[in-house]
């Protein structure tokens, strides 16, 4: 069996995600005090209190990769480990720290800057984003190649794949791209025009930040959003972290090469079922196991025998 670790990306956050792991053990609860002291959020109050700001960028990140890193050391300390990790967007960071390249501390700091650069670069209400279902790259940028302002943004799987850009040139696709064949055209509900090169300025900026942090050597092979491809030298990560924020995200590309590895299970670490969606759609033959709660690594051990 050769098993990759996969985070989701924003989207997926929840009240109440990783509670069961932190309730059950002083270590958990310890990374939550640590998580809050990296970045100056009461964690506690963010996962476990209902509340709105967990639906804002710049604390939805933190949140999520807190609660997708405690999961992950559940699992590490039941035995389970990767042969490899990726993650999407915002999971892209989790992957460095399974595979040992940053730390839990770095990591959730990051996170909180990196969401406050992205919904503070471009106006509130002058970008948005659109998922397109059912047409492939090459039509959707032929459609939009003219448009001045708007750019594919996330390779998820095929037939799905997301737009960005301004708002006024993401709303001029959307009916040519239901005109060109596409079976459903939504705009998303987010703050920004995420990973597209409006949001070059931002990543500048958090390059400044990553300059200050020493990273870890790979432990394990993790592969890289902005090329869907596995990371060789440690030297290449601050780069492809300041590119992801105005880049797209090459998915669909990551999954195919996980399944070249050899690759057969894909543990998607966190809440939700997105990874299991864009993997039975890309690549069926490779099962997804999810893991959010204490019983699902339960399940998941007496799965692995």
């Amino acid at each position: 069996m050769k098993i990759a670790f996969c985070y989701p990306g924003q989207g997926v956050q929840q009240v109440g995600m990783a509670e069961g792991f932190v309730k059950s053990g002083e270590h958990y609860a310890d990374m939550i005090s640590e998580a809050t002291k990296a970045s100056g959020v009461d964690m506690n109050k963010l996962l476990f209190e209902p509340n709105e700001d967990i639906n804002i960028t710049e604390f939805t990140q933190p949140a999520l990769v807190t609660a997708c890193c405690i999961i992950t050391d559940a699992l590490l300390l039941a035995g389970v480990k990767p042969d490899v990790t990726a993650g999407l967007s915002l999971g892209e960071y989790c992957s460095l720290y399974v595979a040992g390249a940053m730390s839990f501390e770095d990591a959730v700091r990051l996170t909180r800057i990196r969401g406050k650069l992205m919904s503070s670069e471009v106006p509130a209400g002058e970008g948005t984003m659109a998922a397109v279902i059912g047409l492939d790259a090459e039509t959707i940028e032929s459609v939009i190649k003219d448009i001045d302002g708007c750019w594919c943004a996330n390779f998820n799987c095929p037939g799905q794949i997301v737009i960005t850009g301004k708002k006024e040139a993401v709303l001029e696709a959307m009916p040519k791209l239901s005109e060109a064949g596409a079976k459903k055209v939504v705009e998303l509900n987010v703050s920004g025009p995420f990973h597209s090169p409006l949001l070059k300025g931002a990543g500048e900026k958090l390059a400044k930040e990553l300059a200050g942090v020493e990273l870890g050597s790979l432990k394990i092979p993790y592969l890289a959003n902005v090329t869907g491809s596995v990371v060789e030298d440690k030297s290449q990560i601050k780069g492809l972290l300041e590119a992801q924020v105005s880049s797209p995200v090459k998915w669909e590309q990551t999954l195919y090469e996980l399944e070249k590895m050899g690759v057969d299970t894909i543990i998607e670490v966190g809440p939700g079922k997105t990874i299991a969606g864009f993997v039975r759609k890309t690549v069926p033959s490779i099962k997804v196991i999810g893991v959010s709660t204490p019983e699902d690594v339960d399940k998941l051990l007496e799965t692995l025998g």
